[in-house]
């Protein structure tokens, strides 16, 4: 099974520079044999975060081996010009190691932030799509859209992976399962997708039509992840931190449908995750091979977990990897 870290750009309220913890996890990451190193974005949060594409770069420059992948970049805020030169050059800075994996987002105040609405959202992403996927693999483009209008456009240079990156697209409703099926080259599930409903979505997701672009149909199982000695540890070390998080979350989703999941006992935030003792982490990761999935991407250091702790858990995973 492939396993990406997702990567903890959290910053704290004494700015310190936390980038140097994330290259010492993703270096970690890269000796045990992780597949990726996966980045998300985020805005207006006031203790810190820091900017997902620049940190891309950032990690590229201190890393050789591991893919680098974003799940998910909030394509509707992004002018698809810009987000295509940008990662084009990411993956040529770190030798083609690029997959791109992008969000509709849901927050009202990142939308206002860069002049978009929510509602304009899914058609934004579309065109996104279509644009970045064209600038990557064409040798100039022209096209009017409803929201964005481009003449003789190019790349140079075009990224270094033949024909593209690969792009990822997260989202779990049967409209958004659709999309990434004709869409993209994969489906990442959202952290509090359930174990009881991934089948019925994987199978759903694979069986929507692959558009003329896709270059398959991967599902990358995006969960919480800590191992230890025993579940008990397991439990010790990640449950604050994750309960703070959570905490966060709850505001910050709650326009969002899926809101209530982040006020959930540990039972139910455990039966969808990958906590516990090797064999259980073992179990887990064999479930989800079984239901379909081709990797799964664990978020291991919620804010305010030490890096020590987080250094132990990627070590752990590494037995997993091969």
């Amino acid at each position: 099974m492939r396993l990406g870290l997702y990567v903890n750009l959290y910053a704290d309220r004494s700015d310190r520079p936390r980038l140097a913890d994330a290259v010492e996890q993703v270096r970690l990451a890269e000796q045990a044999g992780f597949a990726w190193a996966v980045l998300g974005e985020r805005h207006l949060h006031r203790p810190g975060y820091h900017e997902v594409l620049t940190s891309l770069a950032y990690l590229a420059a201190h890393t050789e081996r591991i893919g680098l992948a974003t799940a998910g970049l909030i394509a509707p805020v992004h002018h698809p010009v810009m987000l295509a030169e940008t990662l084009a050059h990411i993956d040529v800075l770190s030798q083609g190691r690029l997959t791109a994996g992008f969000v509709l987002g849901y927050r009202p105040e990142e939308f206002a932030l860069y002049g978009t609405r929510p509602q304009e959202r899914v058609s934004r992403f579309e065109e996104c799509l279509e644009l970045v996927t064209r600038l990557w693999t064409e040798d100039e483009v022209t096209h009017t859209g409803r929201r964005y209008a481009v003449e003789g456009a190019f790349l140079s240079p075009r990224p270094v992976q033949r024909p593209r990156p690969r792009i990822w697209n997260g989202g779990r409703v049967p409209a958004a399962l659709e999309r990434t099926a004709w869409t993209c080259d994969g489906w990442t599930t959202s952290f509090n997708e359930t174990d009881d409903e991934l089948p019925k979505k994987i199978a759903a997701y694979r069986a929507f039509p692959r558009g003329p672009r896709s270059l398959g149909a991967e599902v990358i199982v995006c969960r919480e992840g800590y191992a230890a000695p025993t579940g008990a540890r397991a439990r010790a070390a990640l449950e604050g931190p994750l309960r703070g998080l959570y905490d966060a979350y709850g505001d910050w989703k709650r326009t969002s449908a899926d809101a209530a999941r982040y006020a959930q006992p540990w039972e139910d935030i455990a039966a969808r995750s990958v906590i516990g003792s090797a064999a259980e982490c073992a179990e887990r990761i064999g479930r989800y091979a079984e239901m379909g999935a081709d990797g799964i991407v664990l978020r291991v250091q919620p804010p305010g977990m030490p890096q020590a702790d987080a250094l132990r858990a990627i070590e752990a995973f590494g037995a997993f990897t091969s």
